[in-house]
């Protein structure tokens, strides 16, 4: 079985609503792990383009609401892992915005078994007919209208996906797990990481972990 680590990120805005990704984040984001970046838009400067390129040169972009001065990016694109079709977009031509029904219809046009999506800087996961869907949130917390109520605010955030997917010299260890003729394959295991202030006002990191597994749903 192989693997490759993706980073999900978007929604940054830097510098117009913050001044860069997080310190504490910028400690995790080393260069050598991560095989893949996918930003889901609104990268907005060049300063930022450079860092994560620094990171992972394999990165994947679309077009955000806010990206004006990148018109040719496309607003959705589709990678490969494995068995794993990943689709990602930054959300702002879903109809209405983070609509669950609206997204899975999203997800079958795009034939697709994830959907990564943005625009509500707020994080999300969840499974809806056998298909898993991810919103990584804003690395930066950046501001946004229409999502929050009066005390409450974006809270600082990424994801990493770590894609475990079979190749062709799996093949004896593929037919050994078909269940009712599926094969009970190709696993995303994705990490949330959130940047929380505690009463003290000091940063912490926290991690979650949620497990997806091709044919198999959701385990977290």
């Amino acid at each position: 079985m192989s693997s490759r680590l993706v980073l999900v990120l978007g929604d940054l805005f830097i510098p117009d609503r913050a001044s860069d990704i997080p310190a504490k984040f910028k400690k995790l984001l080393t260069p050598g792990k991560i095989g893949q970046i996918l930003c889901l838009g609104n990268l907005t400067d060049k300063e930022t383009y450079d860092f994560l390129r620094s990171i992972a040169p394999d990165l994947q972009i679309v077009k955000g609401d806010f990206d004006v001065e990148a018109p040719n990016l496309a607003l959705s694109k589709v990678v490969t892992h494995g068995s794993l079709r990943i689709g990602f977009t930054h959300g702002h031509s879903i109809i209405p915005p983070g609509d669950s029904d609206s997204l899975l219809i999203a997800a079958r046009q795009m034939d697709v078994d994830v959907l990564l999506w943005g625009g509500t800087h707020r994080f999300d996961a969840y499974e809806l007919e056998g298909k898993f869907f991810v919103n990584p949130g804003s690395a930066t917390g950046a501001m946004s209208t229409g999502w929050w109520g009066e005390d409450e605010g974006p809270t600082p955030s990424f994801c990493l996906m770590d894609v475990r997917f079979f190749n062709a010299s799996d093949r004896n260890l593929v037919a050994s797990l078909m269940v009712d003729g599926q094969v009970q394959g190709d696993v995303l295991v994705l990490y949330v990481y959130q940047l929380r202030t505690d009463s003290n006002g000091v940063e912490n990191v926290g991690v979650e972990k949620i497990s997806f597994r091709k044919n198999g749903g959701l385990a977290s």
